[in-house]
C-alpha cells in the first residue's frame, strides 16, 4: 500500500460532546485500591451465598487472563455483555442521534443496523461485490463529515468469507472515522486476525468474542480491543457491573481449558470440509461458497423449501433468502459429527423427493 499508516487521530472530534462533558458514575468499588476483608461500602447483602457480592466492575482478572491468551494489554480491553452491548457504546460513545451516520458493507450482521436505528443515527449501506469483498471507492465515496464509524465483519456474517485485508488496511487509512473489524469467527480461518495492527491505527476497534470457538455463547461476553484512549472513552459510559460475578467466574473456567478449544476448533474445521464435499456433490445445490468461519453459505433451487422440510426433520437451519444479493441461500452451522451426519441424512432424503 501507497498510503502512510496512521500514527494519531483526533478522538476529540469524534467523541459526541455530552460524553466528553460527561462525569462518570463512580460505583463503590471503584474507590478504593488493595485488598479489603470488610465491605461495608456497596449496601449489599453481608450473607455469603458466593454472589452477594457486586463483580469487579473493570473485570481485571479475567483481562488479565484474556490478555495472555491474545498477548494484548488488558489497558486495550474493554468487556461486555456480549459484542453486541460493545457496539451499541461505541454508537453511543461517538455518534450523534440524527446528526452522524455510520457505515456498513452489506450483507453483513444485522446488529449493526438495529445498532443504528435504536441510537437515532443514519446507516449508510455500502453493497459487497460479487465476492463478498469491501468496493473501497464505493465506501469512500460516501463518506462526509458527520460518518463516525465504519463496520466491516471479517469472517463475515452470513458470507463466511474473511475480508481481503490489503482493503481493510486501505479503508484504515482513508477513513477518519473509526473502523471497527468484528473478528467473531476468526478462530475457524486460516487468516489472521488484525490485533497486531492496533498500535499502527488508533482509528481500529477490534471485536471479538467466547461464545463460538471457546463454546461459551451461553454466557454473554464479548471483546473491544483498541487504544487506550478509545477504552478509557468506553468505559466512562458503560453500566458500572456490565459483566457479572457468574459470568466472569465461568469464563476463567474455561479459558484454563484451552487444550480443550483447541481440538474442537480442529474438529469444526474437518467436519466443515466433509460437509462442504458433501453438499457440492447435491443436486438441488448450486453454489458452495468459500468459508473462513464455522458455518457454510449455500445458494440452493428453494431456499424455503429445504428449510421447512428439514424443520420436519427437528433440522434448524438459517433462511438467508430474504437479504439482498442472497436470494435463495442458506446458511448451515457446522455441528457435531452426529448432528452433521443426521443433516446429510435428511438432505439425501430431500434430495430423493425432489
Amino acid at each position: 500500500m501507497g498510503a502512510k499508516i496512521k500514527s494519531s487521530i483526533d478522538l476529540n472530534k469524534l467523541v459526541r460532546e455530552n460524553v466528553k462533558r460527561l462525569v462518570p458514575y463512580s460505583s463503590a468499588r471503584d474507590e478504593f485500591s488493595g485488598k479489603g476483608s470488610v465491605f461495608l461500602d456497596a449496601n449489599e447483602n453481608p450473607y455469603e451465598n458466593g454472589v452477594n457480592r457486586y463483580p469487579d466492575p473493570m473485570q481485571r482478572t479475567l483481562k488479565a487472563r484474556l490478555g495472555e491468551l491474545k498477548a494484548v494489554n488488558p489497558e486495550n480491553m474493554i468487556l461486555g455483555n456480549g459484542s453486541d452491548e460493545v457496539i451499541d457504546l461505541l454508537f453511543r460513545a461517538f455518534c450523534e442521534p440524527n446528526i452522524d451516520n455510520v457505515i456498513i458493507c452489506t450483507p453483513t450482521y444485522g446488529m449493526y443496523e438495529v445498532a443504528a436505528g435504536i441510537n437515532a443515527i443514519e446507516n449508510r449501506e455500502v453493497p459487497l461485490d460479487k465476492d463478498f469483498q469491501p468496493e473501497v471507492n464505493d465506501v469512500l465515496s460516501i463518506v462526509d463529515e458527520k460518518s463516525k464509524l465504519l463496520f466491516l465483519c471479517s469472517p463475515n456474517n452470513p458470507t463466511a468469507n474473511l475480508l481481503d485485508e490489503s482493503k481493510v488496511v486501505e479503508l484504515l487509512e482513508s477513513f477518519s472515522g473509526l473502523v471497527i473489524v468484528d473478528e467473531a469467527y476468526i478462530d475457524f480461518s486460516p487468516g489472521k486476525s488484525l490485533l497486531d495492527r492496533l498500535e499502527s491505527y488508533p482509528n481500529l476497534v477490534i471485536l471479538q468474542t467466547l461464545s463460538k470457538a471457546w463454546g461459551m455463547a451461553g454466557i454473554r461476553l464479548g471483546i473491544g480491543l483498541a487504544s487506550k484512549e478509545i477504552i478509557n472513552i468506553l468505559n466512562r459510559i458503560k453500566p458500572p457491573y456490565n459483566v457479572n460475578c457468574l459470568t466472569q467466574t465461568k469464563a476463567l473456567e474455561l479459558l484454563e481449558a484451552d487444550d480443550l478449544y483447541e481440538e474442537q476448533v480442529k474438529n469444526i474445521i474437518t467436519e466443515r470440509e466433509v460437509l462442504i464435499t458433501f453438499l457440492s456433490d447435491l443436486s438441488f445445490v448450486e453454489k458452495v461458497y468459500p468459508t473462513d468461519a464455522n458455518f457454510i453459505l449455500i445458494l440452493v433451487n428453494d431456499a424455503r423449501g429445504l428449510y421447512d422440510y428439514l424443520l420436519t426433520d427437528e433440522i434448524i437451519i438459517r433462511d438467508r433468502s430474504k437479504i439482498q444479493s442472497l436470494g435463495n441461500c442458506v446458511r448451515i452451522s457446522i455441528g457435531t459429527r452426529e448432528e452433521n451426519e443426521i443433516l446429510k441424512n435428511t438432505l439425501t432424503k430431500f434430495e430423493l423427493k425432489s
